[in-house]
């Protein structure tokens, strides 16, 4: 039996994407997701998404890293969500998460989703002990004291002068796994352009060096805020291209604005997966 897929990017962050929602329902093990996630034995993603039904939205979200792993949240295939429910005839999509809903607005500067107020407390990252987020004792070669928060997941930003100078294949995953994390942590890069505009590379959790991350493009942002370094609005170069990044005043609410593409549709047989 064949299973339907899509192949789907946001910024180069790429995804297969299963739509589950109407059935058959689809129940993949850690191992099956990283089979289909190798890009040289299976189809090959950053991540893979599972569409299931939802009865608080209009479909939940199951998450799944390279490694097999689960996460919470991830901007860039939210954004492809909401373009795939968008064309379902779905005008505002509203996708649920292990973190909580997200609603898409979709117009004609790209797809915006509001992602909720970040956490900026020790226990919300989480952080392994009590300590202030905004500075932590963690240091490796060209970098130390990031700041952290969480944007459904646990994210930790170093603020450098030249990302040129960074071998972050090497300190990626050792501070993705440092004992400070108890569920690991995206390792985000940023380099500070402007009070507008930042440079950002993210090691991802479960994933490693990826095109782009939008929930470390929203992080890296409100840590840039908390430190006075940026304005509450700016745009997010990553490898793969740009997002607009907006924390907003009123309400703590994080919007990202970027683009989403589908790149093929595909089938395969997951029963020869194994796992």
């Amino acid at each position: 039996m064949l299973t339907s897929f899509i192949k789907m990017h946001g910024l180069g962050n790429d995804f297969v994407v299963f739509d589950a929602r109407k059935g058959p329902s689809l129940a993949l093990s850690g191992s099956q997701a990283a089979a289909i996630a190798d890009r040289r034995t299976g189809v090959g993603c950053d991540q893979l998404i599972v569409l299931e039904p939802s009865s608080l939205a209009d479909a939940f979200m199951r998450i799944y890293n390279p490694d097999g792993s689960e996460s919470g949240a991830c901007g860039n295939a939210t954004r492809c969500v909401a373009d795939l429910l968008h064309r379902d005839g779905i005008d505002a999509p509203c996708m649920e998460t292990v973190a909580g809903l997200l609603w898409a607005e979709i117009n004609g500067n790209g797809i915006c989703i509001d992602m909720g107020q970040p956490g900026l407390g020790w226990r919300d990252v989480p952080l392994a002990r009590e300590m202030d987020t905004l500075f932590l004792p963690l240091e490796a070669p060209g970098l130390k004291m990031p700041a952290a928060c969480s944007m459904g997941n646990p994210h930790a930003t170093f603020f450098v002068a030249d990302l040129a100078e960074l071998d972050i294949p090497v300190t990626g995953p050792l501070l993705e796994r440092h004992p400070l994390f108890p569920e690991r942590a995206n390792i985000g890069h940023a380099q500070m352009l402007s009070r507008s505009h930042i440079r950002l590379r993210v090691w991802e959790r479960g994933a490693g060096l990826t095109l782009a991350c939008g929930t470390g493009a929203c992080a890296t942002l409100v840590n840039a805020v908390r430190r006075g370094l940026a304005e509450r609005e700016a745009v997010v170069e990553l490898d793969g291209g740009q997002l607009l990044i907006h924390w907003r005043e009123q309400d703590g609410h994080v919007l990202m604005t970027g683009p989403a593409a589908t790149v093929f549709h595909g089938r395969i047989a997951l029963e020869s997966i194994t796992g």
